[in-house]
């Protein structure tokens, strides 16, 4: 413990437990490895069976509690007796929150406390929509793909509200790091669940201009050339193929840079999905192919550029090209 800290008093000497009788760790006889714990984390979950075999929920078995969680937060037993023990009070869960935020500091990716912190938010409802979306945006501060910071404040934005500013706080995750994939799953996430936003009809003119200006800044960021992708995922592959900032996007980064697969992959999905190729895809395609346009399936040449650009997937393509639809071969 801290110098500046109170000594810890072992819950033999309080007074308050001397009527409980703890109740060690039953490991059979004759454990194999038996786990070394520490003789303070032994003592507290020894008098937390206690009280659990009890079910007794009291204000000194939530102190318990508090106790036990410091020592191991991963401890799922003890979070669901808390919870139990917090209800038959009817406790102050404000308070309570303060308690997760001050465990959750060190322990941000421990999936028992973000399910209570659920928990406890459901119970207190909209009126702690802006401290929730907070609290996620200071962890999201430590680590910004942490996975469980981002499923509960999908969660918040969905059960609680605070949709108002979530596309700007993703535009400046964004601009601070174009390649957070987490950002612009946050983003795709935003345009088509938010209900102020229309959905993705309605933004998908937008975002489409945005994604394709992220791409010319850096075609070798893989994200948005998915997130690209997903805004013609439902299905509409005639608008995919209709719009033809997709393909031009493609062709402005592969006259720069011929060997960006991420360019050639969507390509190759566009001539499957039923594009007809304008003479200066077929230009790039045969330049970069190094060969004449006499008799040379287009998509075919493609897959043998990727194979060539993307050697880590070689046999992927290879099996494309022996795979293509029917129409275009």
């Amino acid at each position: 413990m801290d110098s500046d800290e109170e000594e810890r008093i072992p819950f033999r000497k309080r007074k308050e437990w001397s009527d409980i009788k703890p109740v060690p760790q039953d490991d059979g006889p004759g454990p194999v490895v038996p786990i070394a714990y520490e003789e303070d984390f032994i003592e507290a979950m020894d008098y937390f069976r206690a009280i659990f075999l009890a079910d007794e929920r009291s204000p000194r078995s939530l102190a318990l509690t508090s106790e036990v969680i410091t020592m191991n937060p991963g401890n799922y037993t003890v979070w669901y007796f808390r919870r139990l023990i917090l209800e038959t009070l009817s406790a102050d869960l404000h308070k309570e929150m303060s308690f997760i935020e001050r465990i959750a500091e060190s322990n941000s990716k421990n999936y028992q406390i973000w399910h209570h912190r659920r928990w406890a938010a459901e119970k207190l409802g909209a009126e702690v929509t802006e401290m929730e979306l907070e609290f996620t945006e200071k962890i999201l501060g430590l680590d910004a793909k942490n996975y469980h910071a981002w499923s509960h404040r999908q969660w918040v934005l969905q059960a609680l509200g605070g949709w108002e500013d979530e596309l700007q706080y993703c535009q400046q995750l964004l601009e601070d790091d174009i390649f957070n994939n987490s950002a612009w799953n946050q983003r795709y996430f935003v345009i088509t669940r938010s209900p102020q936003l229309g959905g993705l009809q309605a933004m998908r003119d937008f975002e489409v201009d945005y994604a394709i200006e992220a791409i010319r800044v850096n075609p070798e960021n893989e994200s948005p050339w998915r997130y690209l992708r997903g805004l013609y995922n439902k299905g509409d592959t005639q608008s995919l193929i209709e719009d033809s900032r997709v393909s031009q996007a493609c062709l402005d980064v592969l006259k720069n840079n011929g060997t960006c697969a991420f360019a050639w992959s969507l390509l190759l999905d566009l001539l499957c999905k039923g594009l007809k190729p304008s003479g200066g895809l077929s230009e790039r395609v045969f330049e970069v192919a190094a060969c004449s346009s006499s008799n040379v399936n287009l998509a075919e040449t493609v897959c043998s550029i990727l194979q060539r650009v993307d050697s880590m997937r070689s046999s992927y393509w290879e099996w494309r090209k022996h795979n293509l639809p029917p129409q275009i071969c």
